[in-house]
């Protein structure tokens, strides 16, 4: 298929478009009708189908073949573990561990909180959720109690499942009084906790509402597959708000299933039988799309790893990976290759490995830098391909698709649109812009099949985030511009939602926890440039008057109550008193002008800036500040 052909087709005929690509599945009732439009904005893809995306991932693998080829691949370098399992073997523990969750009483449409590190369980429980019809929502390991009590409040999940433990390099991390303490804050209370015991650490059960993991399958009987709507939640799947309330974004199984199938070959030109490899964590939206439901889906293998680029034992891991399996693509975060960079610049342990069958190496969750860029592509002499995508849209906005013709590469850009998605630039006003001009980054309504329409229990407020600021159009909240071939230039984020590693998280919401620190009178936390992640968080904190504290003494307190309620992935480390924070005369702090001095970009003082001298007074502080710079 020619590239230029499909997108084309795609947006002035979305509806025939994606109903010739939902033929590629294999539905228990095939939609009759593809796209409808809601009075609200939203749209709904194949609202008439019937499905299930477990027997797409495996039960119509097995019937295509496909059962004794191997479909996950768990390697755990922090364990020296290795297994595999084949269509045959996942689909059985599968159906039992469904069948184990309707003796719990989960039934469809009832919720489901994984809790997990990166084991294969993780990703059993999420097909046997799908398999009868149960919403998922995976919660990732690193984050704090109170985050997790949030989303269970909001979720309310009948069942929580979760592990003794997580691994970190050297580092073993206790889930169950990480769960505990959460149960203890959150208002709603699951009937039961499956616990999965590792032998790292063995977790203190709860009479009549903890269950072992294992004894409880013990006799289990596994069930057959429901047959679903298109429009049944798979997931729910909690993105950082602006406000600190973390967002449901509700994810659908008919267009899901069309998304990822789609993606899976003509984006990342997989076929059945190859060795995909997503480097992630299942509880993040790569997790599901790319490590989970996209290979299973496609016939793909699926390399389902637990460790991380360097330490595990060295910068060459991800290599040793490749070779082992022979991976044909994979896909990771640019902070994952920074890091193997930093500690193998010259490639000398890549070298050790032979990475023959390697086609691609994807990248995305931030932006990918032409320095790291161009060392990758040096070092694999293999092409490297940054794109953009959300978790709201759950599967590529932006990529060189490799498996249309003519799609195109363009170095330093997150290159061009996907079929689709009718990508375009507006300012503040809502006026289209052209070419080179940047703006804000939006995508005209439909949103294809696979994009979240809604968010879980709160449709009003993602018709206000999303639909809301630019009428007929999606928000993306994302900066950037398009050159003159259509080829996207993704700038930043508009919003206080940083990126850290690929993590979303809200700077909100770590201003609200040093702000009730008792020496603060004020703060701003920004996301400024990091080498390795991306971007750092950064607060900026004004003492209250009379209020004597060491600077050391302040940092370790905030650090440690960020580390409380987010959890260590938020990467809270660096703090710098100042007298006062820029500000308009109407009393909007200038984080934008902030973010610009932190990074050390030259900025221009706003008119409307009730003092203009307090920049010169924070940027000297920032460049004499080792620690906040």
């Amino acid at each position: 298929m020619n590239y230029q052909h499909c997108y084309d087709r795609s947006i002035t005929d979305p509806a025939t478009f994606w109903a010739d690509q939902a033929n590629e599945l294999a539905w228990y009732r095939k939609p009759s009708t593809s796209l409808t439009a809601n009075s609200d904005g939203t749209h709904q893809w194949f609202a008439d189908g019937r499905l299930n995306s477990s027997y797409l991932a495996l039960d119509y693998q097995i019937e295509q073949g496909r059962g004794e080829q191997v479909a996950l691949i768990y390697d755990s370098p922090v364990t020296s573990t290795q297994q595999r399992f084949t269509f045959l073997e996942l689909r059985d523990e599968v159906a039992r561990l469904a069948g184990l969750f309707r003796q719990l009483g989960v039934e469809k449409g009832d919720g489901v909180i994984i809790y997990m590190p990166m084991v294969p369980q993780a990703a059993m429980a999420m097909l046997a959720c799908a398999r009868i019809g149960a919403i998922h929502s995976v919660v990732f390991g690193g984050f704090a109690a109170n985050e997790l009590a949030l989303r269970i409040d909001d979720a309310r999940p009948k069942l929580l499942l979760t592990a003794s433990c997580g691994l970190e390099f050297d580092r073993v991390i206790a889930y169950k009084p990480l769960v505990d303490r959460a149960l203890e804050l959150s208002r709603h209370q699951p009937g039961h906790v499956l616990v999965l015991q590792r032998p790292q650490v063995r977790a203190n059960l709860v009479a009549e509402r903890d269950l072992d993991w294992d004894a409880a399958l013990v006799g289990a009987r596994p069930v057959a597959p429901v047959e679903l709507a298109a429009s049944d939640p798979l997931y729910i799947m909690y993105t950082s708000g602006t406000t600190g309330k973390p967002k449901g974004i509700v994810r659908e199984n008919g267009g899901n299933a069309v998304a990822l199938r789609f993606a899976m070959q003509h984006i990342y030109g997989m076929q059945p039988g190859d060795v995909w490899w997503g480097i992630s964590d299942v509880g993040w939206v790569v997790g599901h799309s790319l490590i989970v439901y996209g290979p299973l889906m496609s016939g793909c293998t699926s390399v389902f790893y637990e460790g991380k680029p360097i330490r595990t034992p060295d910068a060459g891991a991800y290599w040793r990976v490749v070779e082992q399996y022979r991976v044909n693509a994979l896909f990771c975060a640019p902070t994952a290759m920074r890091a193997i960079r930093k500690e193998d610049p010259e490639g000398q342990l890549l070298a050790r490995y032979d990475l023959s069958s390697l086609r691609h190496l994807f990248l995305a969750g931030e932006k990918l830098d032409t320095s790291t860029h161009d060392w990758l592509e040096a070092v694999t002499g293999k092409p490297v391909h940054d794109h953009w995508w959300q978790t709201e849209t759950g599967w590529p906005v932006t990529a060189p698709c490799v498996g249309l013709e003519g799609s195109g590469i363009r170095v330093g850009s997150s290159n061009r649109a996907v079929p689709g998605y009718h990508v375009q630039v507006m300012d503040e006003e809502g006026k289209l812009l052209g070419p080179n001009e940047q703006g804000s980054i939006v995508i005209a309504l439909p949103l294809p099949p696979g994009c979240s329409q809604t968010l879980w229990g709160d449709h009003e407020r993602y018709l206000q985030a999303y639909l809301h600021t630019f009428p007929g159009y999606y928000h993306t909240g994302d900066g950037g511009y398009l050159d003159d071939d259509g080829f996207v230039y993704i700038m930043g984020r508009t919003d206080d939602v940083i990126n850290v590693a690929g993590h979303r998280l809200s700077t909100g919401e770590m201003e609200d926890l040093v702000a009730q620190h008792p020496a603060v009178a004020e703060c701003a936390v920004i996301g400024v440039h990091d080498e390795i992640k991306g971007q750092v968080p950064l607060a900026l904190v004004v003492l209250k008057d009379g209020y004597e504290i060491a600077q050391a003494q302040l940092q370790t307190e905030l650090v440690n109550k960020v580390r409380e309620h987010i959890g260590a992935l938020a990467c809270f480390g660096k703090v710098l008193v100042v007298k006062r924070l820029p500000k308009t005369r109407s009393g909007k702090i200038l984080r934008a002008v902030l973010r610009k001095i932190a990074d050390r970009q030259s900025f221009v003082a706003p008119s409307t800036i009730d003092d203009p001298a307090i920049l010169d007074e924070i940027a000297a502080g920032l460049a004499s500040s080792p620690n906040a710079g």
